[in-house]
């Protein structure tokens, strides 16, 4: 393999002749310009230069090999020969990093899961705080989320005997140590360098469910390879693209590792306006788990949109109906918002559904899945269809507290989802976090439990709820108690109430 010298490699720096340096190796993309999934911007822009920093935290494993045959590596970088600002803008990159994390309160020190958001924020760069915590529009939703829960009071019974809580449940037939799965989160990768293995390492560690995305920044090996022993069970959220022997490949790999369900997701025929996200100019493309193929995509709409020009918006149940029929894996539905909905999939025979508006990324002034809730169980239980040990439903989305949990299986939901928590905690501390934020939902849970009268999940039950105040909506409700955690190192609006999510507008 030829060594090449910086320099040697900055004069292809052209749409005609194009070189870029990719974990110091030599890479001939001209002719590859034309079909990069993610348009030539971001070629070009690093046409002659070193694009590893960019590259690495979207791009899974394998993704070169993919897409390049061999003969376009055309050798390796001497680094001795790379400019001595060059190689110290990649060195301060990485003692910021380093400098951030020597910095952080101690993951004991986070007492509950909003606490991770704060410390996370310390963490994280712009672009990657911008596609985790992005909403779209006026965030609407993404408040509503959190907010109707708190329109939600407990009926709680007294003089039982609760000194032993089991939390245990079933999801769709497999052991959890709580009701609560790891939902579904994109480009984990961004946050940690482990990326969604750290999730996968943390379910295991603590006996949930994972349910991983068909956009993570690990490969689908990488993140099946981090099992142990077969733990966690793992779910998979799909994508449908518009090429169905991609969706049909996928199915195949999913049935052949081990995967326990498919949850198709139901809610993005088009991606929200997710502004914060947007006005970070994202220049990247997604992962290499899609063959997508795209003419022009405008480059300053922000990460989700530059990763999901594959997704098919003819997507409709006579498609969601034919990935069920081609395989044996319960199929459930991501993303219902109402309970006509949810009756036809019960009615087709999909093994579930989960309510959710896509944690607010997606349509403003959606309902939040808690609410949708009510009406499902409601309307199926009219038709004879709740409760269906062939039909579970799940809710996610504003999720925080252990309270909150409660609330969703006391209304009818088999579990629930958790996403953007467990991503701060992973971001944080790494699987630790994760690890310590499940913890603390057990613990709470179980004081929660014993405080109203409960001592399993099958005793929960809508009796518990006073739900008289869940759909006033008119009401804005202030952001939940604020946290200390990171009170000796607070320096300004990162400590502040708009660390919690609290609505500002330009």
């Amino acid at each position: 393999m030829a060594a090449w010298t910086y320099d040697q490699v900055a004069q292809h720096n052209r749409r005609g002749d194009c070189y870029v340096i990719l974990y110091e190796k030599v890479y001939d993309l001209t002719d590859f310009i034309p079909v990069h999934p993610g348009g030539p911007q971001i070629i070009l822009k690093y046409a002659g230069k070193d694009a590893t920093a960019i590259f690495d935290p979207i791009h899974a494993p394998g993704t070169i090999e993919k897409f390049l045959p061999n003969e376009k590596c055309k050798g390796e970088v001497d680094p001795s020969t790379i400019p001595e600002e060059v190689a110290r803008e990649a060195e301060n990159v990485l003692k910021e990093e380093e400098d951030k994390r020597k910095n952080l309160p101690h993951v004991s020190q986070c007492l509950n899961l909003q606490d991770f958001e704060l410390v996370a924020r310390k963490v994280l760069s712009p672009m990657a705080w911008a596609y985790y915590s992005s909403a779209s529009d006026d965030q609407e939703t993404y408040h509503e989320n959190t907010s109707v829960f708190r329109r939600i009071w407990f009926r709680p019974r007294i003089l039982r005997n609760v000194q032993h809580v089991d939390l245990s449940t079933t999801i769709l037939g497999h052991k959890s140590s709580l009701p609560v799965y790891i939902t579904a989160t994109a480009l984990g990768r961004l946050g940690h360098p482990d990326g969604e293995k750290n999730l996968t390492w943390a379910a295991a560690k603590e006996d949930v469910i994972q349910m991983f995305p068909t956009l993570s920044s690990c490969s689908f090996d990488e993140i099946i390879d981090a099992r142990k022993d077969g733990k966690p069970i793992q779910f998979f959220q799909l994508y449908v693209n518009s090429d169905r022997n991609i969706v049909l490949e996928m199915v195949r790999k999913a049935e052949k590792v081990g995967i326990q369900a498919l949850f198709i997701t139901v809610d993005a025929p088009q991606l929200g306006r997710r502004e914060k996200d947007m006005r970070m100019h994202f220049d990247d493309a997604g992962t290499n788990v899609q063959n997508e193929t795209e003419d022009e995509v405008n480059r300053n709409e922000g990460a989700a949109r530059a990763i999901s020009s594959f997704i098919d918006p003819s997507l409709d149940w006579e498609v969601a109906e034919w990935i069920k029929s081609q395989t044996k894996i319960p199929v459930l539905l991501k993303g219902v918002q109402c309970w006509e909905d949810c009756v036809l999939a019960a009615e087709k025979g999909f093994a579930g559904v989960v309510l959710s508006n896509h944690g607010g990324r997606q349509l403003d002034f959606a309902p939040s899945g808690i609410e949708v809730l009510e009406e499902c169980v409601d309307a199926l239980r009219i038709r004879g269809l709740f409760p269906n040990p062939h039909f579970q439903i799940f809710v996610d989305g504003g999720i925080r507290r252990a309270t909150d949990v409660l609330k969703a299986v006391c209304l009818g939901a088999t579990a629930v989802g958790i996403g953007r928590p467990f991503i701060y905690a992973m971001s944080a501390y790494g699987a630790a976090g994760v690890s310590r934020a499940i913890q603390l939902l057990k613990e709470e849970m179980v004081m929660d439990m014993r405080l109203i009268g409960a001592t399993s999940i099958s005793q929960l039950n809508p009796s518990m709820l006073d739900l008289r105040a869940m759909h006033h909506h008119g009401q804005t409700i202030a952001p939940r108690t604020q946290s200390n955690v990171l009170q000796p190192h607070a320096d300004g609006p990162d400590s502040s109430a708009a660390a919690h999510g609290a609505k500002s507008r330009l």
